[in-house]
């Protein structure tokens, strides 16, 4: 039989015992370290993504505001040179990143702008250069108080996909569409 002081020793040696105190901690610790840490590279990459698609948008934008072509001009109102420019350097910028061109689509709502050009529909995507880049042109991209006529140029947007995988979270495998837009003053020869 036990005695009661006996039993009190044995009790303070079981509560003051730390072995495996650590084990249980790291058990405890370690899946949420480890959350934050997977957490922190897909948000890292979705926004090195994000600068790319960005930085791609921006290249579109400055390649349909200046053509590097003998046969454009300003003057033209169909501006398919312009926005074949724009759309091949948006698809050379995202490859130059590693991304897939093929992977970009329309924005679900296109920037609304209004039309620069008399009888030009500015404000809708150019579908003849197309590979699911929304090039407009001429569009106004601001409007004078004056009453004289805004700066015209060129705005670039489209979507790109970004699949998180964060376990045990609502990201999980969800596909996220990130928006790239810009827009440059149309330059004349």
């Amino acid at each position: 039989m036990f005695s009661m002081p006996h039993f009190r020793n044995h009790l303070r040696t079981i509560v003051s015992d730390t072995r495996g105190a650590e084990i249980a901690e790291a058990a405890a610790v370690l899946p949420l370290m480890f959350m934050i840490l997977i957490g922190i590279f897909w948000f890292g990459q979705a926004f090195s993504i994000y600068g790319a698609i960005t930085r791609a948008a921006q290249e579109g934008a400055r390649a349909g505001a200046v053509p590097d072509c003998a046969t454009c001009s300003t003057n033209n109102a169909n501006f398919t040179e312009y926005a074949t420019h724009a759309v091949n350097a948006v698809q050379n910028a995202l490859s130059t990143a590693n991304l897939n061109p093929s992977l970009a689509r329309y924005p679900a709502t296109p920037p609304a702008f209004a039309s620069c050009a008399s009888g030009s529909a500015g404000n809708s995507c150019n579908s003849a250069a197309s590979n699911n880049v929304c090039v407009q042109m001429p569009v106004q991209l601001s409007s004078s108080t004056t009453g004289a006529a805004g700066v015209c140029g060129v705005s670039v947007s489209f979507q790109y996909p970004f699949q998180f995988w964060l376990p045990f979270t609502s990201l999980n495998n969800q596909q996220v569409w990130m928006t790239a837009s810009a827009r440059v003053r149309l330059e004349t020869h």
